[in-house]
């Protein structure tokens, strides 16, 4: 419990308050021996690590290496200037490791990350069953009260391009990033209840979104800091399941009570679930990111031992990378990749229109339930369940598909060909236009209301098979540019939501609930056919792409 405490925000201010008195790590207990692994010269092994081939002969098992001295703090007299010593994990087992965490340090972990976005996705819609109120006590139209929801939505994809990056720099790592933006979000709540005029509001929904986007952005990655790739499509599939509950859970929780108690009071209900969580981040959240933990040991070790030529991999990776570099890798290349590579874009777009058809909901469902069915305000948030009810009989299937069929053929054959993962959407894909026209042809008064739930539990059912395959499917084909292409893809699939979020009352107004959907439920058919495509030629297109390595 000490090792996860010592890496958790709490635990590194009480390091710092301390001068690392408290909590120490075990290069700074007393008797601590460095055993120096032979020293590299820095060109040698940055060529290779620019290769991607940094093997065993680069990175020596420190348990095998020569002790070079018999004091702490001394240094290796024979390592030259223009020479290092490259810092990694002590032995196999290290339990500085992420990957040797103990399970139950894992599920802990896991959850809590699960937790924080479901924080976060739940802080969009909880505000919708607000909407009325806010158009009430500002005087604006239903579509400029309709931004308070849009431009959170919109902001949350936007932040990711920035701290997505960001926390792959070793030095700041995932969980500084987490505990700031979050700490930033909870105080943020408390101007966005009490707001006095419509343009503050805004304001304060947007940063809401732009602060609490760190998650969403990097959830992923913090995962796989943890989990073998055997393993990782378990978590996935619980933490992409909390970003599709969350949102239906908002109207299900204000629907209630605003009603009752006012718009405001949704945000304050925010509040209460975010603050507690906080906390719970603050101390039990450890940093996951391997690059800094290793980065941070190598400056103990210089410390320790004097010898200023002890360097961290990352180190020595980004200080041959400009900024210029950096941040043509992480803004530009996802969009090239997008505009060259059809395989990208497709994903992207399919992704994005699953997305928005989810947020069109928001808009369809007042004009359904209670227009048709006479639901109360609170009646109608309960028609939300349809979609943690769809996905949460979906998340056992998917999930058995992969021990049984999955799992096993890769634990003997080793990584497929990308397109296999593909294979579940093959039939899941099809679920999301079946869905749209059940809603869309049963929502009318002379049908029970049930009708136009099923559709909606089908539908995000579908949703949430394709969002799995299509996420598994891109970083096996570009693992290098994995992180920088998840958020270019969360950028496009916010920026769309959001925009239906205002676009969708008027398409609905105008074609009719049975028109609207129906028009949408087409566009999923085409990119049903289009998956087909993608599963059936993915493997040509891939040999024609300048970008894969599969």
């Amino acid at each position: 419990m000490s090792d996860l405490f010592r890496e958790t925000a709490a635990g590194r201010i009480i390091r710092f308050i301390s001068r690392r008195k408290l909590l120490q790590h075990p290069e700074e207990l007393p008797g601590f021996q460095f055993q120096y692994p032979t020293a590299q010269s820095l060109e040698k092994v940055t060529s290779k690590i620019e290769k991607g081939s940094l093997d065993a002969t680069v990175i020596p098992d420190l348990e095998k290496s020569e002790p070079k001295s018999d004091s702490s703090s001394t240094t290796d007299p024979a390592t030259p200037k223009d020479e290092f010593i490259l810092v990694d994990w002590y032995s196999a087992d290290d339990p500085a490791n992420p990957q040797n965490w103990s399970t139950n340090k894992k599920v802990l972990v896991a959850s809590e990350i699960c937790l924080y976005t479901f924080t976060i996705y739940i802080g969009s819609a909880i505000y919708a069953p607000s909407i009325e109120g806010v158009m009430k006590e500002f005087g604006v139209s239903e579509v400029v009260a309709s931004l308070g929801l849009a431009l959170y939505v919109i902001s949350y994809g936007l932040g990711a391009l920035l701290w997505s990056p960001l926390s792959e720099i070793p030095v700041l790592g995932r969980n500084s990033i987490y505990i700031v933006t979050f700490f930033i979000f909870v105080i943020l709540l408390i101007p966005t209840a009490l707001v006095q005029n419509i343009g503050g509001l805004l304001v304060l929904r947007f940063l809401l979104g732009w602060f609490g986007s760190p998650c969403l952005a990097t959830g992923a990655a913090g995962f796989s800091d943890m989990f073998t790739f055997l393993k990782l499509p378990y978590c996935l599939a619980f933490w992409a399941a909390s970003g599709t509950m969350a949102p239906a859970m908002g109207p299900i929780v204000a629907g209630f009570s605003v009603p009752v108690k006012g718009w405001r009071w949704s945000l304050w209900e925010n509040l209460w679930l975010a603050a507690p969580v906080f906390v719970l981040l603050f101390l039990l959240l450890p940093e996951t990111s391997s690059d800094n933990i290793l980065l941070r040991r190598a400056v103990r070790l210089r410390k320790v031992t004097g010898n200023t030529n002890i360097r961290s991999q990352s180190e020595i990776t980004q200080q041959h990378m400009s900024a210029k570099e950096m941040a043509f890798e992480a803004l530009v290349k996802p969009w090239e990749m997008n505009i060259l590579d059809p395989a990208v874009l497709f994903t992207t777009l399919y992704a994005s229109l699953c997305y928005a058809i989810f947020y069109t909901f928001f808009e369809a469902f007042p004009l359904v339930f209670p227009a048709m069915y006479d639901f109360s305000s609170g009646e109608s948030g309960l028609a939300f369940l349809s979609i943690p009810i769809g996905v949460g009989l979906t998340i056992p299937v998917c999930l058995l598909h992969y021990a049984y069929k999955v799992e096993p053929g890769l634990a003997k054959n080793g990584a497929p060909e990308p397109e296999v993962w593909l294979k579940p959407g093959l039939i899941g894909n099809f679920l999301v236009p079946i869905g749209l026209f059940i809603f869309a042809w049963t929502a009318r008064p002379s049908v029970h209301w049930i009708g136009p739930v099923i559709g909606v539990a089908i539908c995000q059912s579908g949703s949430y098979i394709v969002l799995n395959v299509l996420f598994t499917y891109i970083p096996n084909i570009y693992p290098k540019y994995a992180a920088s292409l998840f958020a270019a893809n969360d950028a496009a699939r916010s920026t769309l939501a959001g925009a239906a979020i205002l676009f969708g009352r008027p398409l609905f107004l105008n074609l009719g609930v049975g028109g609207g959907v129906s028009f949408l439920a087409g566009l999923a058919l085409l990119c049903s056919v289009g998956f087909y495509a993608l599963y059936y030629f993915g493997g040509n297109m891939r040999k024609r792409s300048k970008f894969a390595v599969a």
